[in-house]
């Protein structure tokens, strides 16, 4: 079942050429369906490719899903223009009018600033605070997942010597976790940041569960015990060429950047990287739609029923 877009959303045009079923609102309004309700809080400067690599992935499952795009209203975007945030966005105080089934908090260029200065940082914990209660499960993504650990259980994050980045390899540590059915024992995991969160910090939580860790011995994958919140650390949402396009943007820029590891062929950035994790990332994101959404959300929307309708 296809996604369910704006006809005029940029990304339609691409993830149609890539023979992903998306449907427009007048086609959906004909189907006697209830679509699952997902929003998006993109916190990414590059909006439009991000919401090109998550629908391309909430739109490979079984499922009808009905997009939000939500956008910040603390934060004045400086790299996706006025008109279409206004088009295809709704502003963050929308979101309380509505119960969604599932949420997903992205990534942000900010990891190496104090998330009491971020300038939406309030607004972000108002979000995470009515998702805990009105969200059936709420997908944080690297400093998203960085920021819901922070703000749900005091969990600070850590500067590292050096910036990691590239493809990780990483093992399972529950294997049967419904969030990685089908994984491999170990899988690969795009990573592009400078910070971190220690293992030891989570583990004296009884209430987070870990689930992977890279080659690193790094956290990669945790989640509440409710199956409420689960905190990813990677970005499997990535292109082939996002890591490149980091790596090449810094470069011309003389800033201090490695090679990503584990990405280009022989370590040759001359060369076109190979995507070894696209398998990985339509899976998990099948498997959280299927096991930590669908299953759990009731068919009706109803106040007093929301929690308690099967």
């Amino acid at each position: 079942m296809p996604i369910k877009i704006q006809s005029d959303l940029p990304a339609r045009s691409i993830l149609e050429n890539e023979n992903i079923f998306v449907m427009t609102e007048k086609r959906a309004s004909t189907q006697d369906i209830r679509p699952l309700k997902i929003a998006i809080i993109n916190l990414m400067p590059t909006k439009e490719t991000t919401e090109t690599q998550l629908l391309r992935l909430l739109g490979n499952t079984p499922l009808q899903i009905d997009i939000s795009l939500v956008r910040m209203e603390a934060h004045e975007s400086t790299h996706t223009s006025g008109e279409h945030l206004d088009r295809f966005y709704i502003p963050s105080s929308e979101i309380f009018r509505h119960k969604y089934d599932g949420m997903i908090i992205t990534g942000a260029p900010v990891e190496q600033m104090p998330f009491e200065d971020v300038d939406y940082w309030s607004e972000l914990c108002d979000i995470m605070d009515y998702a805990r209660e009105n969200v059936f499960s709420t997908l944080h993504i690297c400093w998203g997942a960085q920021a819901g650990l922070y703000h749900n259980y005091g969990i600070k994050k850590h500067s590292l010597d050096k910036k990691l980045f590239g493809v990780f390899m990483n093992h399972k540590i529950d294997n049967g976790e419904p969030l990685l059915r089908g994984f491999d024992d170990f899988f690969p995991v795009p990573t592009s940041r400078h910070t971190t969160v220690h293992t030891s910090a989570i583990m004296r939580n009884k209430t987070l569960k870990i689930l992977a860790e890279n080659s690193c011995s790094e956290v990669t994958l945790c989640k509440s015990a409710d199956n409420r919140e689960i905190y990813m650390m990677g970005h499997l949402e990535y292109d082939t060429d996002t890591l490149s396009n980091e790596y090449w943007r810094d470069k011309n820029k003389n800033l201090p950047i490695d090679l990503p590891i584990n990405y280009f062929p022989n370590n040759d950035a001359s060369k076109k990287p190979c995507n070894k994790w696209r398998s990985t990332a339509h899976l998990f994101f099948s498997n959280w739609l299927n096991y930590y959404v669908y299953q759990e959300t009731p068919y009706e929307y109803t106040e007093d029923a929301w929690f308690y309708t099967i």
